[in-house]
């Protein structure tokens, strides 16, 4: 199946390098962030867990829990993840999914023959405290993926989930953010935004970032 934004994501259970992971019991009532994997001991992914290992203190600050798969099993993982620690001078500190049967990534549409038929594709996905699926990237084999941008999303759509604001392009924590088009009324615009906000074109908004 193909997974679209605002689609519920799918939910699975299936063994990890940390144990039998029960997908949305494991997320609880927070956000989360699902990465896929071609395959272990492969080099650009070696640098992307090791990178998001040393961004643990940056996820839990927004609330969000990572977890990563591949096709390979647990056992396989294990020993993936000491080569993880050892290179890249952290430790995997989130769990690896084991999906040897190919169960999660038919769910998440992660393999794709005209890439690979048989190793999953470096799929990325956001999803939020109601399970709903924010944001989807695929990457190909030779980039590896710019966790910052992640991060960026991460406090976008937090902070668009909270103020009736939208995050312009190359938008970044603390610049000014845009009041989206829908809200018309002048008296809840001054109620939520204080500082006031000047108008590029009576559809372009801008305002100082509300939570600052």
């Amino acid at each position: 199946m193909s997974i679209r934004l605002g689609d519920i994501a799918p939910d699975f259970e299936q063994d990890s390098s940390t144990g039998r992971i029960r997908f949305h019991e494991w997320l609880g009532n927070g956000w989360g962030v699902l990465f896929s994997h071609p395959a272990d001991f492969t080099p650009v992914c070696t640098t992307e867990l090791g990178l998001t290992a040393r961004l643990k203190e940056q996820f839990a600050l927004r609330g969000v829990k990572v977890i990563a798969l591949s096709v390979d099993p647990v056992e396989s993982h294990l020993r993936w993840i000491t080569d993880i620690n050892e290179t890249q001078n952290t430790e995997v500190n989130f769990p690896i999914i084991a999906d040897a049967d190919r169960k999660v990534s038919t769910l998440y549409d992660l393999i794709h023959p005209n890439a690979n038929d048989t190793l999953t594709v470096r799929s990325l996905f956001i999803i939020d405290p109601h399970k709903k699926v924010r944001l989807t990237i695929t990457y190909p084999a030779s980039t590896g993926r710019n966790f910052d941008e992640i991060l960026r999303v991460i406090d976008s759509l937090q902070l668009t989930d909270t103020h009736k604001v939208a995050t312009p392009g190359n938008w970044k924590d603390g610049d000014e953010v845009v009041i989206v088009p829908s809200l018309k009324d002048e008296a809840e615009i001054r109620q939520r935004f204080p500082l006031g906000y000047r108008a590029v074109k009576p559809y372009l908004r801008l305002t100082p970032q509300p939570n600052r």
